[in-house]
């Protein structure tokens, strides 16, 4: 099977170097008119330029492909607007939409000045949001649309000193899970992406042997499977290095304990019941754990 993107539009933000550019790359080669955005500022999201995404622009047309160049900021909804209806105008559609923009500003949550947890949350968030509700009534009315969030091990298990960066990256993945239900009619797939890769917010975290092995073109076959036609939805895939994982939000089974004056005593003592792990499962929407509960509830009589 080859991953054939002839025909789609995509948006990728970010894009102007690191892991967006290589997203965009990819999917130009395999046929896709590509919308590079990237606000040309510095890791902690000072400063910016279109130059960035222009010279990825440059690589597309130079190898044969279409692309466009922009420089909106995705924290600025009028702006981010004003990016999807350049590539409507330019190509009538959006197919795919790559939320890859972000910041960092690492500190430990103690000495962390809220100005920097708020950006951090603004930029990941907030602008996945405001790329996402605008495409969206678009891959409504075309009944086709792949959007990947990009999440992060930060966000999914913690990493000392980014308590900001992984809130952020965590509540993509509760953004991904409902609107891959909301989007499920319109043919809309929603996914996150967990990359491991060496960038310039990153390098400096890998061993000088293992930097080739993380490169970031090592994450793109999992953007590329996650913004096909036969794209999963829900999924959250983790790749670094050659390496691809899934990672689950799931339910443990629990215990019915009934409620009375005992009651948190009782869960006391059976904490290591409700947490074990045999028989989870991962709930295919939000409602079941009330299910789960009113089951347990009906059983106790």
């Amino acid at each position: 099977m080859t991953l054939d993107f002839t025909g789609r539009v995509a948006i990728v933000t970010g894009a102007g170097g690191g892991l967006g550019r290589q997203h965009a790359l990819a999917l130009a080669a395999r046929g896709a008119r590509v919308l590079v955005n990237d606000l040309g500022g510095t890791v902690g999201g000072e400063g910016g330029s279109v130059s960035a995404a222009q010279a990825v622009v440059e690589e597309i047309r130079a190898a044969g492909g279409q692309a466009l160049a922009n420089g909106a900021s995705v924290t600025d909804a009028a702006a981010v607007a004003a990016m999807v209806q350049q590539a409507v105008e330019a190509w009538g559609r959006v197919d795919i939409l790559v939320n890859n923009a972000g910041i960092l500003r690492d500190k430990s949550f103690a000495k962390m000045p809220l100005d920097d947890f708020r950006l951090v949350m603004e930029v990941h968030v907030m602008g996945a949001v405001h790329c996402t509700q605008a495409v969206w009534p678009i891959m409504q009315a075309q009944r086709y649309g792949r959007i990947v969030m990009t999440t992060s091990s930060s966000g999914l298990y913690g990493n000392f000193g980014q308590s900001n960066y992984g809130a952020a990256k965590m509540a993509l993945v509760g953004l991904m899970q409902t609107l891959s239900l909301e989007g499920a009619k319109h043919d809309i797939r929603v996914n996150c992406l967990a990359p491991t890769a060496a960038t310039r917010m990153t390098e400096d975290l890998f061993p000088p042997d293992m930097l080739a092995a993380f490169r970031p073109e090592a994450v793109v076959p999992a953007m590329l499977v996650l913004a096909a036609a036969d794209a999963p939805t829900r999924a959250i895939l983790c790749a670094g290095a050659g390496t691809f994982e899934a990672a689950h939000i799931t339910l443990t089974p629990g215990v019915h304990l009934g409620i009375d004056a005992t009651t948190p005593e009782r869960l006391a003592a059976a904490l290591a019941a409700v947490t074990d792990r045999t028989g989870e499962t991962v709930p295919l929407a939000g409602t079941a754990q009330g299910q789960n509960e009113v089951a347990r509830a009906r059983a106790a009589g």
